[in-house]
This record gives C-alpha cells, structure tokens and sequence, in this order.
C-alpha cells in the first residue's frame, strides 16, 4: 500500500474469512453473506481528520448504516451505529462491526479499515435481509433483499462523502448524521463543555454504571472532538471514556474497563 499513488484507493474483498480479527484479540469467523472488506485510504496528519484518528471508525460504522437507510424505501431499516465501533439492530444485537489500523509516515496516516457485517447469512445473529424482510411483513412493502457487492461499494462511497464533510467541516459537520442513527437514541443538540455542565439533563441520555454493576451512576452523553464517549456523573461533571481502554456492556449497562 506504501507503493501507490496518493490517488488511487486499494480495497480487498472476502467471500468468507476463518481468521478475522476484533478488537481485543478476538477472533471472528464469519460466513458466507457478509461484507468483507478491508480498505486503505490516506489522511493527511494536520487535517481534521488527521488530528482526531479515532473518529475514523464512527465514520465507517455510519457509512455502513447510511449505505442501507440512504436507499429509498430502506429508509426505515432499523440499522444503528454503537460506539466505538459496531453496527447493531436496534439495540438488540449486533451485525457488524470495524476495525481501523493506522500506520504514520511523515505527515500521512495510512489506513487500514477492516469492516464486515450481515448481510445475506442468517447466522450467528442476525442479518440485514432478514430485517428487511421482517420489514416487509410488518409494513406490507415490497422491499427486495440487498448484495453483499452492492453494500459494500455503497459503504466506500459513503464514507468518501464523509470524510470529504469532516475535512471541511470537523466533528460537526457529521455528528448530527451520527447521533441520527446512534443505538442510545435519544434527542441530541450540539453543546460547549460549559453547555454540557450547566444545561445538561440526566433524561437526555442512556443511564450506565461505571466499572462495575455496583458503581456509580452516570449518563451518556455523546461523543467529543476526538471520537471518544462522553458520560456524566452527577458532582462530577463530564468526563470522556477511551475505547482504547473501556468497552461499553450493552447487556449490562456498564462502562467497564477492558482487561
């Protein structure tokens, strides 16, 4: 990749993967149906984007999402973003997920995004053709089932818009889409810090404990400029969560460190 020409994109493309990697060690194996791909893609260091990486796997995870729900008629797909970095139906269970790796040469970031989620296999949890098909059923429409192919290339697509808008724009220019399809949904309004201390409501957000089931109450509420979570604990004010380090529990409520 450290060969190419700075314009030209380099992508690869998996029927099926048996030695995936997750975040954490964690080995994926996952069959034929999913989008597999691992794409390269350079970023100036001192660029928006170059200066906050870690937004770099929210941009993709709102890519996959924004790749189905931008389709007419698929508009209603209940597909979500989770932070850091999966793609969840719902809140109820995960399809996707996404993993960035970043290599600085000089003053250019290169990227590694390896992305996959559910399309066409059933199996192990659930896919984006069986929610379109419960879709169906539901609201008495004829939505056709989607390529693995088809969303993938509209995922690249996407996330190119995105990181055109955040090299423009910042953090600001695409949180509104995120928080659109955020799995803790709730109405979001861009806030100062300052905003964020004196205006905030306990009702806006998705309540956690921290560490442990036994530990402190504190609300989500968003994410910062540099991609991390942020989360409120009364007395104290917001503070941000690294996904570097935390991970958060959907099951359990719990922002909780990783091990």
């Amino acid at each position: 990749m450290f060969e190419l020409p700075e314009e030209m994109g380099l992508i690869a493309v998996a029927v099926r993967q048996t030695q995936g990697k997750g975040r954490g060690g964690n080995v994926w194996l996952s069959p034929v149906g999913c989008a597999l791909s691992t794409l390269h893609i350079s970023i100036p260091l001192h660029s928006n984007l170059g200066q906050r990486i870690p937004f770099i796997q929210h941009l993709v995870s709102l890519a996959v999402v924004e790749a189905v729900r931008s389709i007419p008629g698929y508009e209603d797909i209940d597909l979500r973003v989770k932070w850091p970095n999966d793609i969840y139906y719902s809140d109820l269970m995960k399809l996707g997920g996404v993993l960035v790796n970043s290599t600085l040469i000089e003053t250019t970031f290169h990227i590694l995004i390896g992305f996959g989620f559910n399309v066409s296999n059933s199996n192990p949890t659930i896919c984006i053709n069986d929610l379109i098909a419960q879709f169906n059923r539901e609201e008495g429409t004829e939505l056709k089932p989607l390529g693995a192919d088809c969303l993938i290339a509209r995922t690249v697509t996407v996330l190119e818009r995105l990181v055109e808008v955040f090299q423009e724009k910042g953090p600001n220019g695409v949180l509104p889409q995120y928080y659109k399809y955020w799995v803790h949904r709730h109405q979001f309004r861009l806030l100062s810090v300052r905003e964020l201390l004196t205006e905030f409501s306990p009702s806006s957000g998705k309540q956690v404990r921290l560490r442990d089931e036994d530990g402190p109450l504190a609300w989500i509420v968003g994410i910062d400029d540099y991609g991390y979570l942020q989360v409120h604990q009364e007395g104290k004010g917001v503070e941000s969560v690294h996904p570097d380090g935390n991970s958060f529990d959907m099951l359990r409520n719990l922002i909780v460190p990783k091990h």
